[in-house]
């Protein structure tokens, strides 16, 4: 099974609902803020303050104040007389990467509209077809003479240790994910790649726990305390 939680899909609609069945206000962007769209390429930073809006396409560049957000539908508006910008808390793609994002975003800039994502970004619905690179193992950052990498096909998992390559088998439940016996080739590397090789085959054993952070990081935390740290792969 590489489906995740149901319980966590709830949690990232866009509109929660209270006990009495009212949806609530929806909150407001934080104190830092961004979003970005593609056709043109175009970025938006709101924090300290600001709004900086660019367009990377011609290099036009809008700085303002930022005003008090007023609530829309699902949303929130912040307008000013050159940069008005919707936040709509409904999920949405690039469509250049496989990245979900928390929010749909429309920027209307000296009279141009530009369409993109913004917030946090999303977890991925299953595990299965996602690519991982590994940041760190058992707080050791990642080495080796080649990159380090998790991928999910199907109930497979497979990667590189940064020496070896490894393949086995995984199922999914609510919190964690049982591994079966992993396979690995048997080529010999220097000191740093097989030791974090060891470290690692140390941890992919058993059942081993899942946390999201921000959609695009990935901690497995395994029976004997040790973690690791995975960064998505675009």
């Amino acid at each position: 099974m590489t489906r995740l939680f149901p319980a966590l899909a709830l949690l990232l609609a866009g509109c929660a609902v209270v006990p009495g069945g009212e949806p609530e206000t929806p909150s407001a962007p934080g104190d830092r803020y961004r979003a970005a769209g593609t056709e043109p390429f175009w970025s938006l930073d709101i924090e300290g303050g600001r709004m900086v809006f660019i367009d990377r396409g011609t290099d036009a560049r809008i700085a303002v104040s930022r005003p008090e957000p007023r609530t829309s539908f699902n949303g929130h508006r912040y307008e000013t007389g050159r940069l008005t910008v919707d936040v709509t808390h409904s999920e949405c793609s690039d469509g250049m990467s496989d990245r979900t994002y928390a929010d749909t975003v429309s920027v209307m800039a000296d009279g141009r509209q530009y369409k993109g994502c913004g917030g946090a970004i999303v977890p991925p619905a299953e595990l299965s077809g996602t690519n991982w690179r590994i940041e760190s193992v058992g707080g050791v950052p990642a080495a080796g003479g080649r990159d380090a990498a998790i991928s999910f096909t199907g109930d497979r998992i497979s990667g590189s240790s940064g020496c070896n390559r490894f393949s086995g088998s995984y199922d999914l439940n609510t919190t964690a994910m049982t591994l079966g016996p992993i396979a690995a080739t048997k080529m010999a590397c220097p000191g740093p790649a097989m030791e974090q090789e060891n470290r690692l085959f140390a941890l992919l054993k058993g059942t081993v726990g899942l946390d999201f952070r921000n959609g695009d990081t990935l901690i497995l935390t395994g029976a004997n305390g040790q973690k690791v740290v995975l960064k998505r792969a675009i």
